[in-house]
């Protein structure tokens, strides 16, 4: 028999705003934990991202609050800024009809005097992250002699980036009698710990399934060598009917590498990294969310806390150290049921990583073969053809009757009207209109240099129109295919190309000396050039 949430002894104040959402039942994680916690038991619960345990904590935190008293009675602690923002945003929206009730996020990258009003005013749930609690603290513009309950969500998270003494700092300067929450993605010994220091005979609750990421989420890899990742990604973009995404990257300057070549090749790209201000990643949040970014560059930070639902392809631009942080990755599509993608680059040494997420995650990743160039131009040519067909059934294009008619008249075919017509709509066209050259610079096994026996004059080459430097100097081969791990003589990075081969000295038979006085820099000069002194 379903559970409905009329049926988990909620407040009917929380029970229309439920229905005003349009929730009909409650999740595995929501059912299991909303009894409990409504009794007063401490909970361990273990669910992975995007399973619903925001509801499962904020309702039981906010069918014990007591509106008429201004003082902080719950307390939500969450790794990242992102992540508090997010679960503060779901608390206001689960109680759109509780009046009155007062829910303030405190991170830190944002103004500490606006959160000390907010909190001197009164706040029923603070949500936060441990480094700025402490602040709050160590200022006392927050209490926490009234908290009734305390929520840890993603604990394992706060561990792992070195929160364990705030953390137990926070949790000790609270009543004994208050009611905790535990919510991991995973438990290890340091959750265990924590557990059994500040928990009066924890619940545990856990939502079995057969692997850890999402079964609708397909999962395949390509073996890309580090300087043609950009050409492949932008192939399987283009392969794509919507690419909206995130490309995960393992490093800051790799995010800024990447979103400058993207939108170099035509795509509205946008980057998000722990270098970046909150003001910043706000804004680019907010685009991405209404559509005027396509693709959103990041580091892990993006992996948990960012209130992204509608994402339909995940790159793993860079393969993660942690399968953990895969499974989070990953799980950033695939949400509330929906099918996603995940696509991830490895190569050498890469695969055996690779292995380990399978092992972990119970789920084969496979390997895909890369795309061609007619591959993504026979994708291109079908969209043109179905949007064609799509139009000529539905009726409702403008006439050009009389352009047609002259075409017609001059001896031109129907045929090859229409052929023309596909032609110029996009066939074998690049993202920025332009041709793509059919010896590309990342794939075509024999290329021909065309620019010369003597190279460029500039020292870093010239730059090509696809966002490649070629390396000058005569003689530069080209070995094997750099898809699938030949050399190249292609650089889609920046950076100082490397110089292909040594140059010799111009005066032929001379031999050097080290010159004296200068023994530390090692310069060398001709021998008939350097006289002794006496």
């Amino acid at each position: 028999m379903d559970t409905n949430f009329t049926d988990l002894g909620l407040r009917p104040e929380l029970i229309e705003g439920i229905e005003r959402l349009g929730y009909e039942s409650p999740s595995p994680i929501q059912a299991q934990t909303i009894p409990l916690a409504l009794s007063g038991s401490d909970i361990v619960g273990l669910s992975q991202t995007g399973s619903g345990k925001t509801a499962a904590f904020g309702l039981p935190a906010l069918n014990l609050i007591d509106i008429k008293r201004d003082e902080t009675q719950v307390l939500v602690l969450c790794p990242t800024r992102e992540l508090a923002v997010q679960v503060c945003e779901e608390i206001h929206r689960l109680a759109a009809c509780l009046k009155g009730l007062v829910a303030v996020p405190v991170y830190g990258g944002a103004p500490l005097d606006r959160q000390m009003r907010a909190l001197r005013k009164g706040a029923h749930i603070v949500v936060g992250t441990p480094g700025r609690i402490m602040d709050h603290l160590r200022r006392k513009t927050l209490r926490t002699d009234s908290i009734r309950l305390c929520v840890l969500d993603e604990a394992d998270r706060m561990l792992d980036m070195g929160f364990r003494e705030d953390m137990e700092i926070i949790l000790g300067d609270m009543p004994e009698d208050r009611q905790t929450l535990f919510f991991s993605a995973t438990m290890n010994k340091a959750v265990e710990g924590l557990i059994k220091t500040f928990s009066r005979d924890a619940q545990p609750i856990s939502i079995e399934r057969k692997s850890l990421t999402v079964d609708t989420i397909e999962q395949t890899y390509y073996e890309v060598r580090n300087r043609s990742k950009i050409e492949v990604l932008c192939r399987l973009l283009d392969l794509e009917t919507s690419p909206r995404g995130i490309v995960f990257c393992n490093t800051k300057q790799m995010v800024e590498d990447a979103t400058e070549a993207l939108s170099a090749r035509g795509y509205v790209a946008d980057r998000i990294h722990g270098d970046i201000t909150q003001s910043n990643r706000e804004r680019v949040i907010k685009r991405f969310k209404d559509g005027s970014v396509e693709l959103l560059v990041a580091t892990d930070v993006a992996a948990r806390g960012l209130d992204i639902d509608d994402v339909g392809i995940v790159f793993n631009y860079d393969l993660p150290h942690d399968p953990e942080d895969y499974v989070h990755r990953i799980g950033r599509t695939g949400r509330a049921g929906r099918s996603g993608k995940s696509i991830t680059f490895v190569y050498g040494r890469d695969i055996y990583r690779l292995e380990a997420i399978e092992r972990y995650t119970r789920q084969v990743v496979r390997r895909m073969p890369i795309p061609s160039l007619e591959d993504v131009e026979g994708r291109k040519t079908d969209k043109v053809f179905n949007k064609l067909r799509e139009t000529l059934e539905a009726g409702t294009f403008k006439r050009h009757d009389d352009l047609v008619d002259r075409l017609l008249d001059v001896g031109h075919t129907p045929t090859d009207i229409a052929s023309a017509l596909f032609d110029l709509l996009g066939s074998g066209e690049g993202r920025d209109g332009e041709k793509i050259a059919e010896d590309s610079e990342a794939f075509d096994p024999n290329p021909k240099r065309k620019s010369g026996g003597g190279g460029s004059k500039k020292k870093g080459g010239f730059q090509g129109k696809r966002g490649f430097k070629q390396r000058g100097g005569a003689g530069y081969k080209k070995r094997g295919n750099d898809a699938i791990g030949g050399e190249s003589q292609w650089s889609s990075g920046p950076g100082k190309p490397k110089r292909p081969f040594k140059t010799k000295s111009k005066i032929a038979g001379a031999k050097f000396k080290k010159k004296p006085g200068n023994h530390s820099t090692g310069d060398k000069i001709p021998a008939r050039r350097f006289k002794r002194p006496d």
